[in-house]
């Protein structure tokens, strides 16, 4: 490879890093992704690896895989910690560093617990396969807890689960939860009745899936509701310990809570001396080049952008769309063409909140219920990546419709985010 050709840097293997390295496939440049991880993560589903309705291998592929076949393209297994814009280095954790003639960062975002770090250790977060191993542990552990535990009020507090935030993942896992106690596990434990487990889903605003229509949001609740899940909007909460959580005046002991009400962008945003909105995300220019630095690009959920009028969401499809555009103008850079601006196509959106129960909004159709989750099925798989998760996926949740089981329910003694998870071939 001609080292003469401009080296073309992509920081991150989500959604945004890794369509851009495909959309440079075949391109006149070298190509490397750096990520801290060696997989690509179909976070759509992560909720399910939480809630033991999937493998951990099931929504993650290995992104020398994905890219095998990209000659001019390098993987390197290596977190970025800072960026010297003045002389085009990436700085690496462990030292060392990558020069670049190009970079598109999309490191997306991490949990935001709004200034009480502090809650972290009692309500982890959903955002990688090590969080979701970590949440399906706790959640698991709690059912057995419940099943040696003699006091009535102290079993009460394991078979509670307050899930906070109400957005797509928030009534997505509260959904999961339901299905656990009310299906799942409702003929193996003797000492209790899994399905009197409680399970509360708390949010601030004032209903949940707030960027939906408010028709969409109404029977989003009552589907949680009819599937067991107590709905409580308008309740912030005030404290989480381990014992549970304060909202205002109201107590909830609960062993049990899990965070889906905010995000934080990557740190890394801010080493490149752009404005920042209030969560970090880098404010770029129309065509998702950073202020003053025309050869920086931001994708994901990293950027902060407006498209048409209006906020782009940090959803996968948004974050696709980001990594395509900034590879095709680093393209037409290359060709000596000006630069475009982003332009988003919003397809629609949908939650999956249990079984046959969803709500979607696509092109314009509004949907509920089995029509919905139908729809959500269908585009889920179509989006994974690979044969193999596709196939995989598919039977599993052939199986679990058909039997109301889920097989991936593996409690990791210790901490899952060192763990290895023993389930599944390796690749």
């Amino acid at each position: 490879m001609s080292a003469e050709r401009p080296h073309i840097v992509i920081l991150g293997g989500g959604f945004a890093g890794l369509y851009a390295a495909k959309e440079l496939a075949g391109a006149a440049a070298r190509v490397t992704l750096l990520d801290r991880s060696n997989h690509h993560l179909f976070q759509p589903l992560l909720y399910q690896v939480a809630t033991a309705g999937l493998s951990a291998i099931d929504v993650a592929q290995p992104i020398r895989r994905i890219l095998r076949r990209q000659k001019n393209t390098t993987v390197l297994l290596a977190e970025a910690t800072d960026i010297e814009a003045e002389s085009r280095r990436v700085l690496l954790r462990g030292g060392g560093s990558v020069d670049y003639d190009y970079l598109i960062v999309a490191t997306g975002a991490t949990h935001s617990y709004f200034g009480n770090s502090d809650w972290e250790q009692h309500a982890p977060g959903l955002k990688t396969i090590e969080d979701a191993l970590e949440i399906r542990r706790e959640v698991l552990l709690a059912f057995e807890r419940a099943e040696t535990e003699t006091d009535p009020d102290r079993r009460r507090a394991w078979l509670t689960f307050v899930v906070v935030g109400g957005g797509p993942t928030g009534a997505e896992l509260a959904g999961a939860l339901a299905e656990i106690s009310r299906l799942t596990l409702v003929k193996e434990f003797r000492n209790f009745h899994p399905g009197d487990a409680t399970i509360l889903l708390v949010e601030a605003g004032e209903r949940i899936l707030p960027t939906y229509p408010d028709d969409l949001s109404s029977k989003a609740t009552r589907q949680l509701e009819r599937l067991g899940v107590e709905v409580r909007t308008s309740t912030r909460v005030d404290s989480i310990d381990a014992d549970g959580v304060t909202c205002g005046n109201r107590r909830i002991q609960a062993h049990t809570v899990l965070w889906a009400a905010g995000v934080q962008a990557s740190p890394l945003g801010a080493t490149l001396g752009a404005p920042t909105d209030r969560a970090g995300r880098v404010e770029v220019e129309p065509d998702l080049s950073v202020p003053g630095r025309p050869e920086i690009f931001v994708a994901g959920d990293l950027a902060a952008i407006v498209s048409r009028g209006e906020p782009v969401p940090g959803v996968a499809p948004a974050a696709i769309q980001q990594g395509r555009h900034a590879a095709h103008q680093i393209l037409r850079r290359l060709r000596g063409a000006g630069s475009e601006p982003f332009r988003y196509i919003d397809r629609g959106s949908m939650a999956t909140l249990g079984r046959r129960a969803a709500v979607a909004e696509l092109g314009g159709l509004r949907l509920a219920g089995f029509v919905a989750w139908l729809a959500w099925l269908f585009i889920h798989i179509l989006f994974l990546i690979g044969f193999r998760n596709r196939f995989v996926v598919l039977f599993e949740w052939a199986l679990s419709y058909l039997t109301y089981q889920r097989n991936a329910r593996v409690i990791l003694y210790g901490s899952a985010r060192t763990a290895v998870e023993p389930e599944g071939p390796t690749r």
